[in-house]
């Protein structure tokens, strides 16, 4: 798979509706705490992040929210996987482990079952495992070109 199978995969995503966006909207600032205070929680932490990165995931975590509600709002689908790709490469090279992705994404996904109603995660959901099961594309593509563009954007 390649960046352009990505792209074609991510238009099959649909934007969540206004009362999901209002929903995830509201409680934001929460699921970020709560993102936060879950992965501090992790016994291999530091294995996952470095134990210089913490301060970094945190801000990954509150970026990685507002960025979402923006999706939410209104979805691009290329942009979603440009931004994906840059993650990727930028927490690649600052040494978070590739396993970080899977424990962030499972992560976020309980969380969000957790706080929002079944219909606002019924909604997102489909953006959480598209991102999971995908996982591995981003790692190899963000290995892969490491020194390439990252969008045409």
């Amino acid at each position: 798979m390649n960046k352009d199978n990505l792209l074609q995969s991510a238009k099959a995503l649909k934007q969540p509706g206004a009362e999901a966006l209002k929903e995830y909207s509201s409680k934001l600032d929460q699921l970020i705490s709560t993102m936060n205070n879950v992965m501090l929680g992790r016994e291999d932490i530091d294995a996952l992040v470095g134990a210089q990165n913490i301060q970094m995931m945190k801000d990954n975590h509150a970026n990685h929210a507002r960025f979402m509600e923006s999706v939410f709002n209104a979805y691009e689908p290329a942009i979603l996987v440009d931004t994906v790709l840059w993650v990727f490469r930028a927490y690649r090279s600052r040494h978070f482990s590739s396993t970080y992705w899977a424990a962030q994404m499972n992560t976020w996904i309980e969380i969000y079952r957790e706080h929002l109603s079944e219909q606002c995660f019924k909604e997102i959901l489909p953006f959480y495992k598209w991102m999971q099961v995908n996982i591995p594309i981003f790692n190899y593509l963000a290995t892969e070109d490491f020194d390439a563009p990252f969008s045409v954007h």
